[in-house]
């Protein structure tokens, strides 16, 4: 029988992981507050949870003013509109990340423009931007991927060039810094979301950062049913919706921020060790270090699996059997994941003034179709939460795995399993999973 609990070895590992979400007695404590005060949505706005959050966190990230939206996905439409972004307008932005980033350029009425990653970051490629700008082009939304940031000197001075607004995709980086400088506050507006599986959550939310006071204020406008801002000094008046969000959620986040310095500290502490651990391994490359960063935020860590013996989807579902959790197709080139379902008779900017609409079929960005489909591995950011021993029994279930790759390129094929699943096909299995 073969070591490998694919193949109906042990399992490295059968104990579970650190539980996720984290929570103590006092966001026990602010939630019966909250219920207690019958003062439980967002209005009045903003509400007294969601505004002290709102700034605390705009403070951490170095940014003057902080806005609670609704989830992540509203944070970027709500940016956009806020920035001036119009419909037709083209916005760059990466390849490889998840759907909702291109699909709030689409919500906003503008097109989105794909471009490629950089194969050591997995972040957006400065000079793949460069060669997709038009003079239709009006923003970039560089996003800050898994556990590394996007050159932000490059693509703040490639837009400054170019006249560009720049809204950061900040959704993995909560408290991360880069060259001491908080994420979201190096471009015009940040956005964060609070989904559940993010470093901080209240299950949904998000928020918008900026020191634009113009933004700042149409924000605020946008997302409380077009109702002056707070400060209201430049006088707009916009029609707005209800992307507000509740007092339940600001008073989890409260302690959300209270806990991230301690939960970040021990992620990358731990990371740390994992990537010495992998370095030693044949075919396996861990991300490399980034030195402009100067406060690590770990959403998942990634490495890359190469080898011509078997595919990293077979590679993934080996190393999950041993009991570590992981996927390999976390994210696929959104032009061609089967949620970003576009036509140009449902979102009609892509057909506005052009002798043909844009067909996303067209798109080739071949270091993110790389990453997608032949090397990265992803490993969820809980998995760092425990203590050293939690990490050598990863290193040694990955060590496990690839030493025994010949017996696994023997086996049946369709091991690899849910892992070669279509992102439409994944929720059921990811919830069973309890991911």
């Amino acid at each position: 029988m073969s070591e490998l609990a694919i193949l109906g070895g042990t399992a490295t590992r059968t104990r579970p992981f650190e539980p996720w979400p984290q929570y103590t007695g006092s966001d026990a404590r602010r939630l019966l507050e909250v219920l207690e005060s019958r003062n439980w949505g967002g209005y009045p706005f903003p509400n007294q949870f969601a505004n002290d959050f709102a700034q605390k966190f705009a403070d951490y990230h170095g940014a003057k003013y902080g806005c609670c939206v609704a989830n992540g996905t509203i944070a970027l439409v709500v940016a956009l509109e806020a920035a001036g972004i119009r419909f037709g307008d083209e916005v760059i932005v990466p390849a490889y990340t998840w759907d909702g980033t291109a699909a709030a350029v689409l919500f906003a009425g503008a097109v989105p423009v794909f471009a490629d990653i950089d194969p050591h970051t997995y972040c957006l490629d400065v000079e793949s931007v460069r060669r997709a700008i038009t003079p239709r082009t009006r923003a970039v939304i560089p996003v800050h991927l898994a556990m590394r940031f996007a050159d932000m000197d490059a693509i703040v001075a490639l837009a400054q060039e170019h006249n560009l607004v720049v809204v950061e995709d900040c959704a993995h980086v909560h408290g991360g810094q880069y060259k001491g400088c908080g994420a979201g506050s190096l471009g015009d507006l940040g956005c964060f979301s609070f989904q559940s599986s993010k470093i901080m959550t209240a299950g949904e939310g998000g928020i918008v950062i900026t020191s634009r006071l113009d933004c700042f204020e149409l924000v605020q406008s946008i997302v409380n049913c077009g109702r002056a801002s707070t400060t209201d000094r430049f006088k707009k008046r916009v029609v707005g919706s209800n992307y507000r969000i509740t007092e339940f959620q600001a008073a989890l986040l409260m302690g959300q921020l209270e806990q991230l310095p301690v939960l970040a500290e021990r992620r990358s502490r731990n990371a740390a060790l994992l990537s010495r651990r992998l370095f030693e391994i044949a075919g396996i490359n861990p991300l490399p270090a980034q030195s402009d960063i100067t406060r690590e935020a770990i959403y998942n860590y990634v490495f890359r699996f190469r080898s011509s013996e078997v595919s990293r989807d077979l590679f993934v579902a080996a190393l999950d059997r041993e009991g570590i959790p992981c996927d390999g197709r976390f994210y696929e080139p959104v032009y061609r994941s089967d949620l970003f379902r576009v036509n140009a008779d449902d979102f009609p900017q892509l057909k506005l003034n052009r002798e043909k609409p844009v067909d996303y079929s067209e798109c080739r960005c071949p270091v993110a179709e790389r990453a997608a489909y032949q090397e990265s591995v992803w490993l969820p950011q809980f998995l760092l939460l425990g203590e050293e021993q939690d990490v050598e029994e990863i290193a040694q279930a990955v060590l496990k795995v690839v030493s025994n790759l010949g017996q696994l390129a023997a086996g049946d094929p369709q091991l690899a399993g849910v892992k070669s699943m279509s992102r439409a096909e994944r929720p059921r299995v990811e919830l069973a999973r309890n991911y």
